[in-house]
C-alpha cells in the first residue's frame, strides 16, 4: 500500500486537510470511526494520463484539467482509512453560497439503476439542485444525507425551511472497506464541505474513491475538463467521477485490459469478488458547466457522459449503478430563454462532456495507488506496461 501513516500528537481535530506539494499529497485522516484520533498521511499521487503523454480527444482542457476549471465550483474530500476502512466523502459545490437560496439548474440521468442515489427524483422533477452533491460508500449514504440535512438547515437564512432535498450518490467499496461498519460520520461531511476549494482536485485513492475498484485495478476519484472553442461559445465543461465499475479497459482505443489479461469474461479470477471477471460496481459522474443550459439540455449533456464511460470499456452489468448528475453554474434566477444555449449550439458541449468523462475515468485509475484493506489488496494500474502498450499502438504523445 503506497501510503505511510504517522501519528501526530499536535492534531486536535478529526480533520482531513488536503494540500498538494509537487506530486505529494499531505492530509490528516480519521483512522477508524471509533478510535477517536487522527493521523497525518503522506502519499504520492501518481501522474495523470495527460502527464504521462496520453492525450484523448480534440478539445483542450482547462487550466487544471479538472471540474474546478468551471468557475465557482469547489471540491473537498474527507478520507477514512486504516486496515479495515478505506472510504470517505467527496463534496462538490456548484458555488460557495447558500444553494437553497441560490439554486442551479440540474439534471440526473440513470444509465443503470442498481444504486442508492438519494434525492434524484426531485432534481428530475424540478430541474434544480439546492444542495451540494456528496459522494460516499453504499451503506454510508444515509448517514451522509442526514449530516447534509443538518448542514443545510444550519446555514444562515435557512432557519425557517421545512424541507431540503440533499443529493448523495455512492459506489460500493465493500472489498477494501468494512462497509457494514458504516464508518463515515457527520464530521466527515463537515470536513469535506469546510475544505472544499477551487484548488486542483486531489485524485485517486482519496475521499469517496479511497476504496473503489475499476476494471480489476484500483479505481478512485478522477477529474478532467474541456473548453469549447471561442467561436462556439467558449464555455467550460468539467467532470468528476467516482470509478468503481468493470468491463474491458480501453484507453484511447487501446485494448489495455485484453492485452494485460485482466478483463470481464476473460477467465481471469482471483480470490476476491472484485476480480476482472466481476464487472459489477458503479460509477458516479458529476458534470459541471458555466454555459447557460436549461435542465432539459443538461439532461442531454448528462446522457452523453455515458458515451464517455462506454469509451473506457464499461460493460454496464446488471449490478452496476451508473448515474450522471449535471448542473450549470448559471443560477436558476439568471437563466432565461433569452440567454440559454439553444439546441442548435449544444453539440460542442456534448463532445466536451464525452471527452472529459473519458479522461476523468483514466485519471481516476492512473493516479490511484495500490491499497490493502478489509478483504485483500487491489493493485494500481501498472503504469510501465500500460505505457508500453500505448506506445506500441501509437497512442503516446511523448
Amino acid at each position: 500500500m503506497l501510503i505511510k501513516l504517522r501519528t501526530d500528537a499536535s492534531l486536535t481535530g478529526l480533520h482531513t486537510q488536503l494540500t498538494k506539494t509537487g506530486r505529494a499529497v499531505f492530509f490528516t485522516a480519521l483512522v477508524g470511526s471509533t478510535m477517536g484520533f487522527a493521523q497525518t498521511v503522506h502519499a504520492v499521487q501518481r501522474p495523470t494520463a495527460r502527464e504521462l503523454g496520453i492525450v484523448t480527444g480534440v478539445l483542450r482542457p482547462g487550466a487544471t484539467n479538472g471540474i474546478v476549471d468551471v468557475e465557482g465550483v469547489l471540491v473537498g474530500h474527507s478520507t477514512v482509512l486504516d486496515g479495515s476502512f478505506n472510504t470517505g466523502v467527496t463534496a462538490i459545490l456548484p458555488h460557495a453560497g447558500n444553494l437553497f437560496e441560490e439554486r442551479v439548474p440540474a439534471a440526473i440521468v440513470v444509465g443503470n439503476g442498481f444504486g442508492k442515489l438519494i434525492g434524484f427524483t426531485q432534481v428530475r422533477e424540478l430541474g434544480e439542485l439546492e444542495t451540494p452533491i456528496f459522494l460516499t460508500c453504499t451503506l454510508c449514504v444515509h448517514r451522509v444525507a442526514d449530516a447534509a440535512v443538518t448542514y443545510m438547515l444550519g446555514l444562515p437564512g435557512n432557519e425557517n425551511i421545512r424541507s431540503v432535498n440533499v443529493v448523495v450518490g455512492e459506489t460500493n467499496d465493500g472489498y477494501l472497506s468494512d462497509i457494514r461498519a458504516r464508518p463515515v460520520g457527520s464530521n466527515n461531511v463537515e470536513e469535506a464541505i469546510r475544505l472544499a476549494s477551487g484548488a486542483p482536485v486531489v485524485q485517486g485513492s482519496v475521499g469517496a474513491g479511497t476504496g473503489t475498484v475499476a476494471f480489476g485495478w484500483k479505481g478512485g476519484i478522477g477529474t478532467s475538463s474541456r473548453v469549447v472553442p471561442a467561436q462556439l461559445g467558449g464555455w467550460t465543461v468539467g467532470v468528476l467521477v467516482q470509478s468503481n465499475f468493470g468491463g474491458i479497459l480501453s484507453i484511447d482505443g487501446v485494448p489495455v485490459g485484453r492485452e494485460l489479461g485482466r478483463y470481464y469474461l476473460s477467465g481471469f479470477a482471483d480470490d476476491s469478488d472484485n476480480g476482472a471477471d466481476n464487472a459489477d460496481g458503479s460509477i458516479m459522474v458529476v458534470v459541471a458547466t458555466d454555459a447557460p443550459v436549461t435542465s432539459r439540455n443538461l439532461e442531454r449533456m448528462a446522457t452523453r457522459a455515458l458515451a464517455g464511460v462506454a469509451r473506457t470499456g464499461s460493460a454496464m452489468t446488471n449490478g452496476s449503478g451508473d448515474y450522471v448528475i449535471a448542473f450549470s453554474t448559471v443560477g436558476v434566477d439568471s437563466l432565461n430563454a433569452g440567454n440559454a444555449v439553444p439546441n442548435s449550439a449544444i453539440s460542442p458541449l456534448f463532445l466536451a462532456v464525452i471527452e472529459a468523462t473519458e479522461e476523468a475515468v483514466y485519471n481516476s485509475m492512473f493516479t490511484a495507488t495500490t491499497v490493502t484493506g478489509h478483504r485483500g489488496t487491489v493493485d494500481a494500474l501498472p503504469i510501465d506496461s500500460t505505457l508500453a502498450l500505448m506506445r506500441r499502438y501509437g497512442r503516446l504523445d511523448r
